[in-house]
């Protein structure tokens, strides 16, 4: 199973590498990964691979989104046939 998973928010120092070390904590794979900064706002789209992860995408999803509150940014996961139906029109 794969998920798409955004961040968001003001620019600052470690934000690939938190949440990088969190999705591998939780099992999760970083498939593809694309970050970029405009102006003082980063942004970063990323596919992950939950095969392994032992958490339900529900819970990984909330997790996600709270540590994103802890360090500054905002974090949605969703699964990527979700995040597909939405974008396709």
């Amino acid at each position: 199973m794969r998920a798409v998973v955004t961040v968001t928010g003001k620019d600052r120092k470690g934000i690939i590498a938190k949440v990088s070390a969190f999705l591998s904590e939780k099992g999760a794979n970083i498939e593809d990964i694309s970050q970029t900064i405009m102006g003082e706002y980063f942004a970063m789209i990323m596919i992950v691979d939950l095969s392994e992860s032992k958490t339900e995408l529900a819970v990984l999803a909330k997790e996600c989104s709270e540590m994103g509150k802890q360090i500054g940014m905002a974090i949605y996961m969703q699964h990527e046939d979700v995040f597909n139906a939405m974008h396709n029109v």
